[in-house]
């Protein structure tokens, strides 16, 4: 029987999963230093850290971050090389896969399918950049250039008032 496919990341393991990302393959020594160091950057206000920037306490020691890894290589979300003494890992997907199957979950469970209003939201939460406005107009450009796919039903067009 196969191994089931990798289920979806959480907070700490997605934060060593985008040090595996930058770093590639690393030890357990190498993920904890450069999340301490990620975590010695966050920006602070007025003596605390700036919310949605802090790097999870969980991740902090060693041990912690070592069977985070662990559970992780369990959960197929990374693959461990034992050639050596040292452990190395890396991640068992490409970061724009796992991102992806994030967005999934999300437009699923948010926003029962809809992806217009998933796009919607996200503009309406945060400032774009003139760059990330121009990159997200070219991908309109080329979804709308791709052959038509039958409508989803949970998904229908988005339309303005007196339309």
């Amino acid at each position: 029987m196969g191994r089931p496919p990798a289920s979806v990341p959480t907070e700490a393991e997605l934060a060593i999963l985008r040090v595996l990302w930058a770093r590639g393959p690393s030890t357990v020594r190498d993920v904890h230093a450069a999340l301490a160091a990620a975590r010695a950057r966050r920006p602070v206000r007025d003596g605390a850290p700036v919310a949605g920037t802090a790097t999870r306490r969980g991740t902090s020691g060693y041990p912690t971050v070592l069977k985070i890894l662990q559970i992780m290589t369990d959960k197929g979300l990374v693959a461990r090389d034992e050639r050596q003494r040292t452990h190395v890992y890396r991640p068992a997907r490409a970061q724009r896969d796992t991102q992806r199957t994030l967005v999934r979950q999300l437009l699923d469970r948010a926003f029962g399918g809809a992806a217009h209003q998933l796009v919607l939201h996200a503009l309406d939460a945060a400032k774009s950049s003139p760059q990330e406005l121009a990159e997200i107009r070219k991908l309109l450009d080329e979804v709308e250039s791709r052959p038509q796919s039958p409508p989803n039903p949970h998904n229908p067009p988005h339309t303005t008032k007196g339309a």
